[in-house]
C-alpha cells in the first residue's frame, strides 16, 4: 500500500522521481515485471494529479464502464479522471515525466509532495498540499465524528 507523504523536486524537462518506497511498492503490485514500471497519471477534483498502477487503473476503468453512461454526474467523472489519464513509464532512475498541461493543471513549480492513498498515490504542488492539510484539519472533531460515522 502507499502511505505517507514525501517531498521532492521536478526538474527542468517536467520529471519527478518516485519515492522509493513507493517504487517498492509498484513492483510488489504488478503481476508482471514489465507492469510495475507502467502507471497511469490523471487528473483529480481537487487540483493535483493522482498516479494509479497500471492494473488498479484497469480495474478502475472497468468499474467505470458499469455505471450509467447517462448519469451527469459519470459524465463529469469521464471529464477528469478518464479524459485526463496518460499512460506514463518511469524512467531507469524512477522519474515519471509530468506533461506540460498536468503540471499547468495542478500549479506545479520545483517543490512538489507524493502522498500516499492506500491502492494510489496523488501529487500535490507543496503550496497547495500544505493549504489542502490546512483546510482538513480546520475542523478536527467534524473529522473524527466523520470517522466515527464511517466505523473507523
Amino acid at each position: 500500500m502507499f502511505r505517507g507523504q514525501y517531498e521532492h523536486t521536478m526538474d527542468s524537462k517536467g520529471r519527478v522521481s518516485l519515492p522509493a518506497r513507493f517504487r517498492e511498492v509498484l513492483t510488489e503490485l504488478a503481476s508482471s515485471p514489465e507492469n510495475a514500471d507502467r502507471v497511469i497519471l490523471t487528473r483529480t477534483f481537487q487540483k493535483c494529479l493522482v498516479l494509479y498502477p497500471l492494473e488498479q487503473w484497469m480495474n478502475f476503468e472497468e468499474k467505470v464502464r458499469q455505471l450509467p453512461q447517462f448519469d451527469p454526474r459519470v459524465q463529469q467523472l469521464k471529464r477528469v479522471y478518464i479524459a485526463g489519464a496518460v499512460e506514463c513509464s518511469l524512467d531507469s532512475h524512477g522519474r515519471v515525466l509530468i506533461p506540460q498541461p498536468m503540471r499547468e493543471f495542478a500549479g506545479f513549480e520545483r517543490e512538489l509532495n507524493w502522498v500516499g492513498q492506500l491502492d494510489t498515490m496523488e501529487l500535490w504542488s507543496k503550496s497547495r498540499w500544505e493549504s489542502a492539510l490546512d483546510d482538513a484539519m480546520q475542523d478536527p472533531k467534524g473529522l473524527a465524528e466523520a470517522m466515527a460515522n464511517l466505523g473507523l
